[in-house]
């Protein structure tokens, strides 16, 4: 049985979740992501103003009357979440924690995927894969995937963070093409090529988590700053304006090298933080992709 607050927790995330898709997300998912392909449906007669092109020949010949091949878009996708629950998600200085974003986000995701009769699986992992949940549809299936996020324990305290890991291990459980949206921080290395080949079999999407002050430090003083993933700590004086400037430079030497690491993998990147609320940076998502299948 889970603990009263936390079912609490996992009901509220739904109610708001699927409100949420169904008053502001209603019909951007499915225009945002196409289907497979297209599938042969069925031959019927030749009508005017029908496409030339489509005219099967071989049917024709032997009816002695022009008949059209007609074909429709395969629409069901595979939709795969891939969600990062190493210790450097356990922090939050606005209103919640990094973690806790990333499991309603996610919930955003996998209710828009099944309202679409999708199917929906999910990767927890950290410096391994911690848990699979094979792609599958309906509500209660959804319902396992918020709860397995939000009360997902990792057995150690300090774990770090192997997105290759977690890419490779999705090669090896899914045939198909799907598509993989990837939560994380990416505070990691190492990476780069298992994203590389992720991005030729799948349509990956990068949904970066982040926190204001992982970008810029305000000025209290002497801070002790700990790496939550090894646990290293150091002694900062964030009174000095030279240290708040280098540690902002970083941050965004960071997130560029992230940015142009994606671009060049044709990987489209959501960003999404702990202050702000995610709606927007989705729908923004969700209008660039279906401007680009347009043209």
């Amino acid at each position: 049985m889970l603990p009263a607050e936390v079912l609490k927790q996992i009901k509220g995330i739904q109610l708001k979740t699927s409100h949420l898709v169904s008053s502001v997300l209603a019909g951007q998912y499915e225009s945002a992501f196409k289907g497979r392909g297209m599938e042969f449906s069925e031959v019927r007669e030749y009508q005017p103003g029908d496409d030339v092109r489509a005219i099967d020949w071989n049917v024709t010949a032997r009816m002695g009357a022009p008949f059209i091949k007609e074909f429709r878009e395969e629409r069901e996708l595979t939709v795969m979440l891939l969600v990062d629950v190493s210790a450097s998600g356990e922090f939050g200085t606005v209103r919640r924690m990094k973690n806790e974003v990333a499991a309603e986000f996610a919930a955003v995701l996998a209710y828009a995927a099944i309202r679409n009769q999708d199917k929906v699986g999910l990767v927890v992992f950290s410096d391994h894969v911690e848990k699979f949940i094979p792609p599958k549809k309906g509500r209660s299936h959804v319902w396992r995937v918020i709860r397995e996020i939000l009360t997902h324990e990792t057995a150690h305290r300090r774990v770090g963070t192997r997105l290759d890991l977690a890419l490779e291990f999705l090669s090896k459980v899914t045939a198909r093409r799907t598509v993989t949206f990837l939560l994380s921080d990416f505070l990691s290395d190492g990476y780069e090529r298992a994203l590389q080949i992720g991005a030729r079999r799948h349509d990956v999407v990068a949904v970066r988590i982040g926190d204001p002050r992982e970008s810029a430090l305000p000025a209290v003083g002497l801070v002790e700053l700990e790496d939550a993933e090894t646990g290293e700590v150091i002694l900062v004086d964030t009174s000095d304006p030279a240290v708040r400037e280098g540690f902002a430079r970083l941050a965004g030497e960071r997130d560029q090298a992230l940015s142009q690491r994606l671009r060049r993998l044709e990987i489209d990147l959501v960003e999404i933080d702990t202050e702000r609320p995610y709606v927007d940076a989705l729908v923004r998502f969700f209008h660039k992709r279906e401007r680009r299948i347009r043209r």
